[in-house]
């Protein structure tokens, strides 16, 4: 069953630790689109082809309404949608699905006046689902460093912006006498190493397009600002 307990708990972390910049909301919708893309590839909804989004099967039955939405936008035919392409297209307006998201699931919390004003407002006008996810539990998570998370919020400028670490820590051995040369034998298990690549290639493009987003916002405010040159001219 697919769950989006990465950019869940990616958008909580937006609205509970400082970052070392404002963040925007539409960079906040670029990189939980992202982050989506992450959730739905280790749940194998979707692989990745070079930078194509393949989809492998429907999981939206039973789920929550984030990934029932994000799975019905997945593109079905060949050839298929880049991540780009995903990035902007899903993530228009991301952030306010994300914020109703998680009113809905902590209405009771909201009563009690422990949730920013803006999501009490959507809490109090939709009926409360169980919560999935405390709130704590994300940044939980950012603290004990689960690695694609944080770098995933290092892209909004929330911690350190590093590559993610995905694998698995190993005991330290005794040394033990040297032995016998074998033959050395192929490798028969590469998901950990796919992950990587994956997780890799996403966080490249949302990088790419959150200076795209605010290259944009600057080009939009030199224009602005020659317009309002203009009429203040004598």
């Amino acid at each position: 069953m697919a769950s989006m307990n990465t950019a869940r708990d990616l958008f909580v972390i937006t609205l509970e630790v400082p970052s070392s910049r404002p963040i925007a909301q539409g960079d906040v919708s670029l990189v939980l689109a992202g982050a989506e893309l992450v959730d739905l590839r280790d749940a194998h909804v979707l692989r990745l082809d070079g930078d194509r989004i393949v989809p492998l099967r429907d999981h939206a039955d039973g789920t929550n309404a984030l990934t029932a939405q994000a799975c019905a936008q997945l593109v079905t035919e060949p050839p298929y949608e880049t991540v780009e392409q995903w990035l902007w297209r899903r993530g228009r307006g991301l952030a306010g699905s994300y914020a109703d998201d998680l009113a809905a699931r902590t209405a009771d919390d909201a009563r009690g006046g422990s949730l920013p004003r803006f999501l009490r407002r959507f809490a109090l006008t939709r009926s409360q689902e169980p919560a999935v996810r405390p709130a704590h539990e994300a940044t939980d998570r950012l603290v004990l460093d689960d690695s694609v998370l944080a770098a995933f919020a290092g892209t909004l400028g929330i911690g350190k912006a590093v590559p993610p670490d995905l694998t698995e820590p190993t005991e330290p051995t005794e040394p033990t006498e040297p032995t016998e040369p074998t033959e050395p034998t192929e490798p028969t298990d590469t998901t950990t190493t796919d992950q990587a690549d994956d997780v890799g290639l996403i966080l490249a493009v949302v990088s790419d397009a959150l200076m795209e987003l605010e290259a944009e916002r600057q080009r939009r405010q030199i224009e602005q600002d020659a317009y309002d040159n203009v009429w203040r001219a004598p």
